[in-house]
């Protein structure tokens, strides 16, 4: 992995504006310095030293990943390691048995920029090949004192159109609809919002049910598209 990390970091440090890397740690609030490497070359940079990687097991893959993410000097590290996790050669390594590693993920990176991709991605496909015990996860997490892992249980069904599990999203929204944390009222929102794209009026309904019990940040959320939804 060495040799990867090495090429991956000149790369970045190469496709780098260094005068932007203040900016971008300040509005990050990262304690972590960054290079100055925005998402779309970031995501090259990426293609290039990811593309012909092949692994001959789950464990050296997670080991890869969990290199690059501890290691990490410059933030941009730590976004390409969430690359690394959804390259086409890690697509069935996505199983409940990956879990652990995004769950490390979630709790040391403990911040929407890395969390939420991490959510509605990579947990959203382990959800898909391993429903049963990816479900339970997602109750326990929901339930976690950690509001990082409540807020991916709540996301974690994110691009999931109608195949949501609607159960799932109530179950995993119901204990944080008192919490007062913005991270977890602003999650509500933007999940019942997404859905509304595929159910307008049940988002509505949801949303006049719970009403007493939702924040006016994700009530307003949550209905911010849905006249929009109901005209298509």
């Amino acid at each position: 992995m060495s040799g990867i990390a090495d090429q991956l970091l000149n790369e970045l440090k190469a496709a780098a504006d260094p005068s932007r890397a203040p900016a971008m740690q300040a509005y990050m609030k990262s304690p972590m310095p960054y290079l100055g490497v925005s998402a779309v070359p970031l995501r090259a940079v990426c293609r290039r030293v990811f593309g012909g990687l092949r692994y001959r097991s789950a464990e050296d893959w997670r080991a890869d990943v969990m290199a690059m993410w501890h290691g990490a000097r410059f933030r941009e590290q730590r976004y390409a390691a969430i690359e690394l996790t959804g390259i086409a050669a890690a697509r069935p390594f996505q199983r409940i048995g990956s879990l652990a590693l995004y769950e490390d993920m979630v709790l040391t990176g403990a911040w929407w920029d890395y969390v939420d991709p991490i959510a509605t991605q990579r947990l959203w496909a382990i959800l898909r090949n391993d429903p049963a015990p990816m479900k339970q996860a997602m109750l326990d997490w929901a339930r976690s004192p950690d509001l990082w892992k409540r807020r991916s249980a709540i996301l974690c069904q994110l691009h999931a159109k109608a195949a949501t599990d609607l159960e799932l999203l109530h179950a995993c929204i119901g204990p944080s609809l008192d919490s007062r944390e913005f991270f977890l009222r602003k999650a509500i929102g933007w999940a019942l919002r997404q859905y509304a794209r595929t159910d307008p009026r049940e988002v509505r309904r949801y949303v006049a049910a719970h009403g007493d019990r939702l924040s006016t940040l994700s009530r307003r959320e949550a209905l911010k598209r849905i006249g929009a939804a109901d005209a298509a």
